[in-house]
């Protein structure tokens, strides 16, 4: 095993966090895309310990049940009735391999900023100085309600004094315990045998452990991290809040070194697993979230919410929403669009203003233009659909899939009655309800022989600004009046008089 590697990282994750004013418990409150317990398994594992132990009590089940789905090969310990920091450790320690020597790590799981990167420098230190607890700290301006680190004339750490402990002379002091430690195991093991509940808390303190280990003749030393984020937990909402804007900031500064033109980090908010390429532009208003990945020279925003979506190199997405989708390299969407999961949108291919589209694959150069819901469908290649068409998909009872095939020119205002297949190169008129499969080639069209009754608005609606109307421009000399009946202009049903236009992208009908 490397010599610079721990043991063994112990989380403390136990506690009920009541200031947080939540039914949910403090660890697994989220910034970032992950629970605080998340990121501090995630330090935790940096250091490549060979083993992790999360001490948990308060909603037991539910964080444990995190902590299964998380990472399985953790170790879960309970805390038993006994209170205080030292013996949420002690129970920890008791999880692991009996005769444990090595490095035991020992931090929080709400200190979400804390890096694996630091935990190894703790390491490095400890082990550089010889020393058989080493604790991280750091200095504050205001250290209000943080346990003060005591030093002798010389340097060296004397004993560390919880806040509510403290005499005056100790509260002057700036530097803080972090809680965050190293210890070599056996003195660890030893010294928590030795802790009382003789405080004020009437709790078994951990930092007790420093005092015996010193005057056991054991080395103390500090390392003092000067990040101050790195030691900060979360307490309450407050400080969720604050923890989470400066994570985002870091995220933000990543992103932007990168290669990455975030325009105002300011309205951006990135999860921590995103992924950008380069030479990317993300707007302002932007939230990506969970495992969403962006590819190289893409445009994202403004006013855009992706999660856990893939956005191919170089396309272009504005004014949208869409979750557990695919857009496809050079791909167009937005603005106002919807996409749900199962949204597969191919290369150079098209979703428009206010559409909305849920377990779709819509195939390279296609597009839905505008003002559609495409759901539970496949679209080929290089074909358009009409405005305002509707993929009817779902009969009270189950849903069915629509197929619309390549090279396809739809009308506006369609009706997909599923299930039903519409061949390569077919065509529709407006207005048209497809209820039956239409061959390769095909033009489908249903629509009546449109009739004129003349005079209707001025017999049925006289005396409103529509009749009034309607008599100056007849009076004027208006175009000619049609027979009442109307008329079809060719009986036969493939004729552009019944089928009417058909609908191209930049003017539907």
């Amino acid at each position: 095993m490397n010599a610079t590697r721990p043991a063994a990282v112990i989380v403390l994750a136990a506690g009920e966090g009541t200031r947080m004013k939540s039914s949910t418990p403090k660890v697994l409150h989220r910034i970032g895309g992950t629970a605080l317990l998340g990121h501090a398994v995630r330090a935790a594992r940096a250091t490549r310990a060979e083993h992790v132990s999360v001490v948990v009590r308060h909603e037991r089940e539910r964080v444990a049940a995190f902590l299964a789905e998380l990472d399985p090969t953790l170790v879960v310990a309970d805390q038993d009735d006994v209170k205080g920091t030292g013996r949420a450790v002690e129970c920890g320690l008791d999880a692991l391999p009996a005769g444990l020597t090595g490095t035991v790590l020992v931090t929080y799981g709400d200190v979400p900023l804390l890096s694996g990167d630091t935990l190894v420098a703790l390491t490095e230190a400890h082990l550089a100085a010889g020393s058989a607890v080493s604790v991280m700290t750091a200095h504050l301006t205001d250290p209000t309600g943080y346990g003060r680190v005591v030093r002798d004339d010389e340097g060296r750490v004397l004993r560390i004094v919880e806040h509510k402990d403290a005499s005056p002379d100790e509260l002057a002091v700036t530097e803080i315990n972090s809680g965050i430690y190293a210890f070599d195991a056996g003195v660890l093991r030893d010294a928590l045998s030795q802790v009382g509940t003789a405080n004020a808390q009437g709790e078994k303190y951990l930092t007790d452990v420093v005092q015996i280990a010193r005057e056991a003749g054991h080395g103390v030393g500090a390392h003092v991290v000067p990040d101050r984020w790195q030691t900060e937990g979360v307490n309450d909402r407050v400080q969720l809040a604050a923890l989470g804007r400066e994570l985002n900031r870091r995220v933000c500064e990543r992103h932007l070194r990168a290669g990455v033109t975030i325009v105002d980090p300011a309205t951006t908010w990135i999860d921590v697993d995103v992924f950008i390429g380069q030479d990317t532009t993300v707007l302002p208003g932007t939230q990506l979230l969970g495992a969403t990945s962006i590819g190289a020279e893409a445009v994202i925003g403004p006013e855009v919410t992706l999660t856990d979506t893939e956005v191919g190199d170089g396309a272009t997405v504005e004014r949208t929403v869409a979750t557990l989708a695919v857009v496809g390299p050079g791909a167009t969407v937005g603005p106002y669009s919807y996409l749900r999961p199962g949204t597969e949108l191919g290369a150079k291919g098209k979703i428009g203003g206010f559409v909305e589209t849920k377990n779709a694959r819509i195939g390279a150069g296609s597009k839905v233009p505008h003002l559609s819901y495409v759901g539970d469908a496949e679209i080929g290649e290089d074909t358009n659909i009409g405005a305002a068409s509707v993929f009817v998909n779902y009969d009270g009872v189950s849903k069915a899939r629509t197929v619309v095939g390549n090279n396809c020119r739809m009308g506006s205002d369609n009706m997909y009655v599923a299930p039903v297949t519409v061949g390569d190169g077919a065509y529709s008129g407006a207005g048209t309800v497809i209820r039956k499969d239409v061959p390769a080639g095909a033009l489908a069209v249903n629509v009546a022989p449109q009739r004129n009754i003349e005079g209707w608005t001025e017999r049925k609606r006289a005396g409103t600004p529509a009749a009034a109307a309607a008599e100056r421009a007849r009076t004027a000399g208006g175009p000619a009046a049609g027979d009442d009946a109307g008329s079809a202009a060719d009986d036969d049903a493939g004729s552009a008089g019944d089928a009417g236009p058909v609908a191209g992208e930049d003017v539907p009908r």
